[in-house]
């Protein structure tokens, strides 16, 4: 997929309404997870992201500062992010409890 083209979220649109289930690529473009919820909105927001797992069962919750991801939209409108970290680092954080 080619994220040049794709239009960048202004801070005003990280909220969860906008984010919520957002496909998270890694930096070879592969899934490496997907938007839980977020703690807060804007810059300052935290992002949890569900990562591995199979049909939603498994996934390990992790908590990012949303300036760790670049959230952008597609020219479908869908939302999405990319990373610069692999799901394998991802899985290396603690796991986010509620």
């Amino acid at each position: 997929m080619d994220h040049s083209k794709h239009t960048p979220l202004r801070s005003d649109e990280l909220t969860e309404a906008n984010l919520d289930g957002a496909t998270i690529y890694g930096p070879d473009d592969s899934k490496i997870g997907s938007v839980a919820h977020l703690h807060g909105m804007g810059d300052n927001a935290q992002v949890i992201v569900d990562v591995g797992g199979f049909l939603g069962m498994g996934a390990k919750p992790v908590a990012l500062d949303v300036s760790r991801l670049s959230f952008m939209r597609d020219e479908s409108g869908d939302i999405h992010a990319t990373s610069p970290m692999t799901k394998d680092q991802l899985k290396e954080l603690p796991e986010h409890h509620h």
